[in-house]
């Protein structure tokens, strides 16, 4: 038994050894998505309903920290040693409510994670979050088929499809990620203004009794 034990304990030290000399991991860059909205200023009047934003559907490939790039046709891939700093769907969420916020239309906002009680929610599929080749030329394709929601009932008030395309400067991963903001802050706005219009259209009136 003791000679039995020595040699697990020796054959233990030799795996041990072996994982310590395998080749380290590659080195890794992690992006936040850029925003360059700007502030409204505090003055400006709000709506007087709220807003829960929910985390957009995607595709198993989608739902990844990967930078999705198409090099060409039909094939996906990844930018390697490049990751955002979450899923995309949760980018797309978090950057979406700090431009609301900003923006203070809508003053009471909320994501789907903290479950807060809302009179609306925005929920969404994301179809599109890649880095596209075209002509040789990467360009960023976003694009997101959005719904208002009537938070009692789950009614549909309205819905649309937002799609913004913008071509990056040069072919390096900085400089896709500053088009991805660039057009993530393109769909933002125009998200925005057809919430807000959609919203005061078909929200409840807080002072009906």
């Amino acid at each position: 038994m003791k000679a039995l034990a020595a040699a697990g304990a020796l054959l233990l030290t030799g795996l041990l050894s072996a994982c310590s000399i395998l080749p380290a991991g590659e080195a890794l860059n992690v992006y936040l998505l850029p925003s360059n909205l700007p502030v409204r200023a505090a003055d400006v009047q709000s709506v007087d309903w709220s807003l829960r934003v929910n985390r957009p559907q995607s595709s198993q490939l989608l739902d990844s920290p990967r930078i999705a790039v198409l090099p060409e046709g039909d094939l996906i891939s990844a930018y390697q040693g490049a990751r955002w700093s979450d899923r995309a769907p949760a980018l797309v969420r978090d950057r979406l409510i700090g431009a609301f916020l900003d923006d203070r239309r809508i003053s009471a906002v909320s994501s789907d994670d903290s479950r807060l009680q809302a009179d609306l929610e925005l929920s969404s599929d994301l179809r599109a979050f890649q880095s596209e080749y075209r002509n040789g030329r990467p360009e960023v394709h976003i694009l997101l088929d959005a719904r208002l929601v009537q938070a009692g009932n789950q009614r549909i008030l309205a819905s649309r499809r937002f799609e913004v395309r913008q071509i990056a400067g040069d072919p390096a991963v900085e400089s896709v990620v500053k088009a991805f903001g660039v057009a993530n802050d393109q769909l933002s706005r125009q998200l925005m203004d057809w919430v807000v219009d959609e919203g005061q259209r078909n929200a409840p009136d807080s002072d009906k009794p």
